[in-house]
């Protein structure tokens, strides 16, 4: 059997090995712990001390994290079951089933989170968690019988009287059949994804990624969301704040492009239900549910 630290570090191919792995760190995390302080945002951080070795993990919300491992594995079916109704055509969910989606995929992201803090460095954990959280989006796109891809777009320029190749890198295509785009053409109906686990030094990309490949392939519209896991981080010890800059939203909306659809996991509170990010950000739990579909509409 692997140890806990390869297991983080590893691809993950399915939702199953997605839930295995969140229990594992559960009872890791649950023999660890020293302590834990609780925040006037509702957000939890907890302390692990081991020899000399201090450490402070990444916050984590009460209200969406499920902490009860009987409980995370009951809404855990609940989900799959969700999921199975959604790629059958099921468009109408009440409220505690978009929670059901939202508080199963926080718990299982921010479990590798705590469980790369345990284990690694910040820089060492930083660039897994990126990759599970890509990685756990394409599951979920794939249950829903949805076929994706990476995408590495190369587009030729002259500079210097020579020729060269510039490459754009996207997260994921997402198509409803097999993906048509290539590192040399995009599909018009597929769509571009940006899977990242904050908004902070990054809000730009998706924007710019957006413009650039209109122009690059000569499309009058190129379809491209934005999936962010959160934009909270801890302040010093027993603090957060909120890392997304609302002008800077605001602005490259304006100016730059229109993103199809911008959704969180844990929605920033300076900007939940408040317009006009209501109107432009949405929780995850709706991508999966209309968002995607109605992308795919001619």
């Amino acid at each position: 059997m692997t140890t806990l630290s390869e297991d983080l570090k590893r691809s993950h191919h399915s939702l199953e090995e997605f839930k295995n792995l969140t229990i594992r760190i559960a009872y890791h995390r649950n023999n660890t712990i020293s302590s834990e302080f609780v925040d006037h945002r509702g957000y939890r951080i907890q302390k692990s001390i081991s020899g000399n070795t201090k450490k402070y993990l990444r916050p984590v919300k009460i209200d969406l994290f499920i902490w009860d491992l009987q409980d995370f594995e009951k809404k855990y079916n609940e989900f799959i079951n969700i999921i199975s109704k959604i790629k059958n055509g099921k468009r109408e969910f009440n409220d505690q089933e978009h929670n059901i989606i939202n508080s199963v995929l926080y718990t299982i992201q921010q479990s590798i989170g705590i469980g790369l803090d345990l284990e690694f460095t910040p820089n060492s954990a930083r660039k897994h968690v990126g990759n599970r959280f890509e990685e756990l989006i394409r599951v979920i796109v794939s249950a829903l019988g949805l076929k994706n891809r990476k995408m590495v777009f190369k587009v030729p320029y002259k500079s210097g009287g020579k020729q060269q190749v510039y490459k754009s890198e996207t997260d994921i295509i997402i198509s409803s059949g097999e993906v048509k785009s290539t590192s040399n053409k995009l599909d018009p109906n597929e769509i571009v994804v940006s899977i990242k686990t904050t908004s902070k030094d990054r809000m730009g990309k998706m924007f710019l990624d957006k413009l650039l490949l209109k122009e690059m392939f000569k499309l009058d519209n190129v379809k491209v969301v934005g999936i962010f896991l959160n934009d909270v981080q801890r302040n010093k010890t027993t603090k957060t704040s909120f890392t997304i800059v609302p002008g800077q939203f605001i602005v490259y909306s304006n100016y730059i492009e229109q993103m199809e659809g911008v959704y969180y996991l844990d929605t920033p509170a300076t900007i939940e239900n408040k317009p006009p990010f209501s109107e432009m950000i949405r929780p995850f739990s709706e991508f999966l549910i209309t968002g995607i579909w109605e992308l795919f509409r001619p």
